[in-house]
């Protein structure tokens, strides 16, 4: 690929900026097909969706606007003028629907300081009801301005819609325009020379763009999320940097080795080229693992980033080499003088004092480095053992000091569990019949006298012609504590069981955001297993395959599964017990979010293999020279310390960009990405690595006969350059 691309460099350069504009243009004519409600979530949640779906039933979006005063009460005329101008002001926007006063509703609470303006917001479906909100919120803060001794609030799942939408968009806008002049800043002081510095930013973001055409196109079989436009920029932009910056780094190595041009560039592209394919696919397999979840979101995270790391490996193994042919010498221009300076300094393949610092006493003590760097990485994970995970609540997944946070907690306070009650939807053979009739009192009579598990208001929609119900029964604790869990239990099992299912031919779903999270948790469980197995089974064969090599294949699948581990414990140890999260300006908030684990597990596996393949490939082929192992250890992590720091600050700042962002949910992401990255190039790239692979000795190349039949994939090892002159150099 190499060889062609330097062959025909104006076909390979044209042929890729051709693709980008096509399938960016298609793409956006094509538009995006989102995942349904039905899709997204597993279990009975999802069972519900479909009968709303086919019934033809759209869940209205459901607003409420509080008005609470510490001194009247709902008794008083003054507090019942302002609930009425309240009412009057949103129903003149035209905008609402099934307005209901608290005193027909009854939702006025124990202390008769708070009442609940119950409506809903007119729109043919949630997108629609998230554009007509604003009308209604400027309503309801022109009543609040009015009555400032008095709180008039408004909530529901219009306007956080509309606070979760314009903050989605606002932080996307920002870690896109932060994380690109990062990797630009860094790439220019490792390189010293803004062309090549330039180069991977642009191959990086013309894949991403390229992708983004390519995922709309094909959402029409696999529908895509918001959240797998974040993921895709998220990964697309740190792969697609760090391909081409193992890719020029080597050509430019060979060149300052004293090789031509076309040599430089054919060495480049049997070496790094063929790490990047081989990390490329690793990547593209532990994302795969994703699609076993069953969960349309996730498979949406997966098929983007699939697709985007395809594209980012398509155009370093083709574009790049017909750039770099073009080029040539000149990807040097640009120089910034003291940083070109600092690192012609520096000699090719010498790995720089920290790294030699490093290094050295590892190599020399590997028993001792081994133990140590292990036992920080046992240690980090530690608190992994007390994880506990959890879809997060609107008040957990909200800055802390958020208006819409502080209006729900009031709420919460005044009316518990009203905010996000539980949902029976019940589709009946005659939901009109006396049975079904009698089912639903019996069903609400006994919500009622659960011994506080459930408790009112209690509300019943029928839909005659479709013969559904939905049945709005608040439970009680926060949403997803463990109070909120057994009262969910106990309507599933015993409230929802003993009434209106003992009716022959009726389903009665529950859902609503409790039921969201349990069953939600309830498949990420059940989905870890043949996750993980998938993931480790597959990575382990490629590495067996990559390198025939049995230790390296194992060793590879160890300090992975170390790297993600310590992850994890440190997830735990900050956003749930709040050690240091104030760092991340945020606190602990009890849980983790529920799928973060499993997708840092595939997304850092993939990713980790990136660092491993290009190191071991350097050793290897420095092996195959005929060093001893020690001496190809020392050769290969000192010849890859620079394009290995290079990548893992480039990941971790752009990693780190999205633990800085508004939601909790990110922000978990982004930090957990940014430690692992940060401990696999640190702590077991420059220590446990090379400690364990010395201590492993010729046994790192140990392949049982019955192996033998795994195909000879040849590294493209380049001939010594200088004879025994190179040896001596590579021993120095």
């Amino acid at each position: 690929m190499g060889a062609w691309s330097a062959r025909h460099r104006k076909t390979a350069v044209f042929g890729w900026l051709l693709f980008v504009v096509l399938a960016a243009y298609l793409g956006g004519v094509h538009g995006s097909n989102k995942v349904t409600d039905s899709e997204s979530m597993p279990g009975e949640v999802a069972r519900a969706a479909k009968i709303l779906d086919e019934a033809g039933i759209k869940s209205p979006a459901a607003e409420t606007v509080l008005v609470q005063s510490s001194t009247l009460t709902a008794d008083d005329q003054a507090f019942r003028a302002v609930v009425d101008q309240v009412a009057a002001a949103v129903g003149a926007t035209g905008r609402t629907a099934d307005l209901r006063s608290p005193y027909d509703t009854q939702a006025i609470s124990a202390d008769r300081h708070s009442a609940l303006l119950q409506f809903t917001i007119t729109g043919e479906d949630r997108e629609k009801a998230v554009a007509n909100v604003p009308a209604v919120v400027d309503a309801v803060a022109g009543v609040q301005a009015a009555h400032k001794d008095l709180v008039v609030e408004e909530f529901g799942e219009a306007s956080a819609g509309k606070w979760f939408q314009d903050q989605f968009q606002d932080d996307f806008a920002r870690a896109e325009w932060t994380a690109v002049p990062l990797a630009l800043g860094i790439l220019l002081i490792a390189f010293g020379a803004l062309v090549a510095a330039v180069l991977p930013v642009v191959l990086a973001v013309t894949a991403f763009v390229a992708a983004g055409g390519l995922v709309a196109l094909s959402s029409t079989f696999l529908h895509t999320s918001d959240d797998a436009s974040s993921v895709m920029l998220l990964v697309g932009l740190a792969v697609g940097v760090d391909y081409c910056l193992f890719y020029l780094r080597r050509e430019r190595e060979e060149r300052a080795a004293g090789r031509s041009a076309a040599d430089a560039l054919q060495i480049a592209a049997a070496t790094s080229g063929r790490a990047v394919l081989v990390s490329g696919i690793t990547v593209v397999v532990a994302m795969a693992g994703m699609f076993l979840t069953g969960i349309a979101d996730f498979q949406a995270m997966s098929g983007a980033t699939i697709i985007v790391v395809v594209t980012a490996v398509l155009g370093s193994l083709t574009v790049l080499p017909a750039l770099l042919s073009m080029l040539g010498d000149r990807v040097e221009k640009g120089r910034v003088p003291f940083l070109h300076r600092l690192r012609s300094a520096q000699p090719a393949g010498t790995g720089g004092r920290v790294w030699n610092a490093l290094l050295t006493p590892v190599l020399a003590r590997p028993v001792t480095a081994a133990l140590l760097a292990g036992g920080v990485l046992l240690a980090l994970a530690a608190p992994l053992l007390t994880m506990h995970t959890a879809n997060l609540t609107f008040q957990q997944q909200l800055p802390k000091g958020n208006a819409l946070v502080a209006t729900s907690q009031r709420i919460e306070a005044a009316f518990p569990g009203s905010p996000a009650p539980a949902t029976v939807v019940v589709k009946a053979r005659d939901i009109d019949s006396p049975e079904m009739k009698a089912a639903l009192e019996q069903l609400q009579a006994k919500a009622l006298a659960s011994g506080g598990k459930m408790h009112g208001p209690i509300t019943v929609d029928v839909h005659a012609e479709q013969n559904v119900a939905t049945v709005d029964i608040p439970l009680s604790g926060s949403g997803n504590d463990a109070t909120s869990t057994a009262a969910l239990k106990a309507l599933r099992e015993d409230v929802v069981a003993s009434t209106v299912l003992k009716v022959p031919g009726t389903e009665a779903p529950v859902t609503g955001n409790t039921a969201g999270s349990h069953d939600f948790n309830q498949q990420m469980s059940n989905s870890m297993i043949p996750v993980f197995g998938f993931v480790v089974a597959f990575a382990f064969v490629l590495m067996l395959m990559s390198f025939r090599s049995l230790g390296i294949a194992l060793t590879a699948v160890v300090l992975n599964l170390l790297s993600v581990g310590a992850a994890y414990g440190v997830l735990s140890l900050v956003f749930q017990h709040g050690f240091g999260a104030a760092l991340f300006g945020t606190s602990g908030v009890g849980a983790v979010e529920s799928w973060v684990p499993l997708f840092l597990f595939v997304i850092l596996f993939g990713l980790s293999m990136d660092y491993h393949v290009f190191v071991v490939s350097r050793i290897k082929e420095a092996h195959d020279r005929g060093l001893a192992t020690r001496e190809a250890v020392s050769y290969g992590i000192r010849s890859t310390a620079g394009v290995v720091t290079s990548a893992a600050v480039i990941m971790v700042g752009v990693f780190g960009v999205f633990g800085t962002l508004s939601m909790q949910s990110m922000k978990q992401m982004g930090v957990g990405l940014a430690v692992a990255v940060l401990l696999d190039a640190t702590v077991i790239r420059a220590v446990l690595l090379p400690a364990t692979m010395t201590l492993l000795g010729e046994r790192n190349w140990y392949l049982p006969s019955w192996l033998s039949w795994l195909p000879n994939l040849d590294h493209g090892t380049p001939e010594p350059r200088h004879g025994s002159e190179e040896r001596e150099r590579v021993l120095v």
